[in-house]
Formats: C-alpha cells, sequence, structure tokens
C-alpha cells in the first residue's frame, strides 16, 4: 500500500532521481516541458508515493497551464504530470494512487479542466480524460495529437482551437 505525501515535502534532488529514473535524463527535451515552461508546479496538487519502507516509489506534479484561443484569451487548466514511478515499482498501483490524490485535491467548486499527454486508453479508464475536444489544439513543440486529452465537468467551457502553454497571469 503506498503512503501518499505532499511533494513539497520530499527533497527537490530526490524528485529529480525519480524523474530521470523514469523518463531518462532526457526527458526535459519534452514537448510537455515547454507547455509548463517557467511555470512552478501546483504544491496543493503535487504529491509522493512512498513505499512499505517509507522510501520515495513515485511522484505527480500538476501545473498551471493555459490554452489560448484564436483570439487571444487565456482559458486557465491544470496540467497533469509527470506521472513518474521507479521502474522497478511500475504496475503496481503507485501511478494509480498518485493520480488519484491529485485529482480528488482539485476543488469542485471551481474545477479547472485537466489536461495532459498520455495514453488515451488508460486515462480515459481510469479517470475520464478524452481526447474528443483536443484535436483543434497546439502545443510548442512535436506530440501525437491522439495523446492530448482532457477532464472536465463541462465540455462547454473548452475552446475548440487554441494552443497550450504556461498560465503566467
Amino acid at each position: 500500500m503506498a503512503t501518499i505525501i505532499p511533494l513539497a515535502d520530499v527533497d527537490p534532488a530526490l524528485i529529480e532521481q525519480v524523474l530521470d529514473a523514469a523518463f531518462e535524463p532526457e526527458r526535459r527535451q519534452r514537448t510537455a516541458y515547454k507547455v509548463r515552461e517557467g511555470m512552478e508546479w501546483l504544491p496543493g496538487l503535487s504529491f509522493a508515493a512512498l513505499d512499505e519502507n517509507d522510501m520515495l516509489a513515485g511522484t505527480i506534479q500538476c501545473w498551471p497551464v493555459a490554452l489560448t484561443d484564436p483570439q487571444g484569451r487565456d482559458h486557465p487548466m491544470i496540467m497533469v504530470g509527470p506521472v513518474a514511478v521507479l521502474p522497478d515499482l511500475q504496475g503496481k498501483g503507485y501511478g494509480k494512487a498518485l493520480m488519484t490524490a491529485a485529482l480528488t485535491a482539485i476543488d469542485p467548486r471551481a474545477p479547472l479542466p485537466q489536461v495532459l499527454i498520455g495514453d488515451p486508453e488508460y486515462y480515459e479508464r481510469f479517470f475520464g480524460f478524452s481526447n474528443a475536444h483536443t484535436g483543434g489544439w497546439r502545443l510548442p513543440g512535436p506530440f501525437e495529437q491522439a495523446r492530448l486529452l482532457c477532464r472536465t465537468a463541462n465540455q462547454a467551457v473548452l475552446p475548440a482551437e487554441g494552443t497550450l502553454g504556461p498560465w503566467r497571469r
């Protein structure tokens, strides 16, 4: 069973080690890093999972981003991820526990749409993310359109077109 704690309680060097182990040091070249460039992760929505020996098993970070529509209006969103689990612990439920913690922490009284880049079958089945409304969205780098996913209680708030990037307001 995972113990979930605030990510802010974890040494930043340990967080970087988990991210490197899960995604390789070249991870910083990925488009997701450009989407959230210059932003700090959201402490209230970012968590760590500890294993049964209280050792760091994985992390999740959430970020303030915005979809800028063709008229230049920013639509704030929360970028979920990366979800990083140490390779030898993957498939043991740590990632699901981290996703559940982050999504549960979002205030239901004012939920912003959540966006991520990931496997559509997995994230739709377990967490309700979909690419049904992201076909006209662009990112500041290469990406597979089918892997750009969004989750929101009200699809009517989602612009049909726009560019996803850091929320600088």
